[in-house]
């Protein structure tokens, strides 16, 4: 029999103990995207959790739920994420911007007029939201990407964003909902899966969201025109519990990253393709390759309207932001200031 000197032995079992310590998770539980916002969430984001062992290189199964079948609020993400009910959530940044405000300082109105402005404001700003999420919510940030352009479909006819005064408008944070307070509107902030029959009966009058995510929640079924002035982008991202997280290896965590981060980039370019295709079809034009075909009125966007909301980020986003989120969290402002004000030149 061979006997262990005490440091050898004292060591094998130390490593026994590491190696222990970051055994991967054999399931985690992961809330998705809801399934009736469309392409992204059935084109790439399930079949990613569905294939995950494959595409990360990490022994782990994942039991994917998209939150529209799961019981679970898409406001609830980061309270369900702390509480490590699901060891993974598709965070939908608006929605969960009443837990924590920071977040919103991804997508003010105004802020990211194209996807290439958009991605350096994320970039810039993904360490410090990451930070905050791991201070207050036991969660790390994995990435952060768009749905698109968020543009204005409503059943009574307008022709811009004045003929927005008086009309019940749904929104889905409390940066868009003052933004069209602003214009004397009524915001509503109704969810995703509400918006349909919400307009059909006639709760609203019009809603804000994408081209994409409208077609695939049939929006053109209950109104009549879209108004193609993009306010923002609605930024969603994907993050896991910390406990989860330092199961892994350095080595296996460095898998999970590269692979949500190749994931996150297939979604900013696939966001930036369906949002071109879904405006042509909701609008009968062609081609229309990923969409249902419809006939809304498309509303010629006036430079007027284009300057309200290219100068609503310093003159009312900002300062709606800074008053929310300061609240809360001291340095918040000064830290967007610092990275995405730094990027606008504000």
């Amino acid at each position: 029999m061979r006997h262990y000197t005490l440091p050898v032995a004292a060591t094998l079992v130390a490593s026994f103990i590491s190696a222990s310590a970051v055994a991967a998770p054999d399931s985690i539980r992961a809330l998705g995207q809801p399934v009736g916002s469309g392409a992204i969430q059935n084109n790439l984001e399930q079949p990613f959790f569905e294939n995950f062992a494959e595409r990360t290189g990490v022994n782990t199964q994942i039991r994917y739920s998209p939150v529209d079948t799961s019981g679970v609020s898409d406001a609830e993400g980061l309270r369900v994420l702390r509480n490590n009910l699901f060891g993974i959530v598709s965070l939908r940044l608006s929605q969960i911007s009443g837990d924590e405000p920071t977040l919103l300082g991804f997508d003010l109105v105004g802020q990211n007029p194209t996807y290439e402005i958009a991605r350096q404001n994320v970039d810039a700003y993904l360490p410090v939201a990451d930070a905050r999420l791991q201070e207050r919510f036991n969660s790390k940030l994995l990435g952060v990407w768009p749905a698109g352009p968020q543009v204005i479909f409503c059943e009574p006819e307008i022709n811009g964003l004045d003929d927005l005064r008086g009309k019940r408008v749904r929104v889905y944070d409390n940066i868009l909902g003052n933004f069209m307070s602003n214009l004397g509107a009524a915001p509503v902030p109704l969810s995703f899966p509400e918006t349909q029959q919400g307009i059909a009966r006639g709760v609203v009058d019009c809603g804000v969201t994408g081209p994409s995510s409208a077609n695939a929640a049939g929006w053109p079924e209950v109104t009549s025109y879209v108004y193609p002035l993009p306010v923002q982008m609605a930024m969603n991202g994907y993050a896991i519990n910390l406990n989860v997280w330092n199961q892994y290896s350095d080595e296996d965590q460095a898998r999970l990253q590269a692979a949500f981060d190749e994931l996150v980039d297939e979604i900013w370019a696939y966001s930036e393709e369906l949002f071109e295709d879904a405006s042509r079809c909701n609008t009968g034009g062609e081609p229309c390759e990923n969409g249902r075909p419809y006939s809304l009125t498309s509303i010629e966007v006036n430079e007027q309207d284009l300057q309200t909301v290219n100068e609503a980020v310093e003159a009312r986003s900002l300062p709606n932001f800074i008053e929310l989120c300061d609240r809360t969290n001291p340095s918040c402002s000064a830290d967007w200031k610092a990275t995405v004000g730094a990027n606008l030149g504000l």
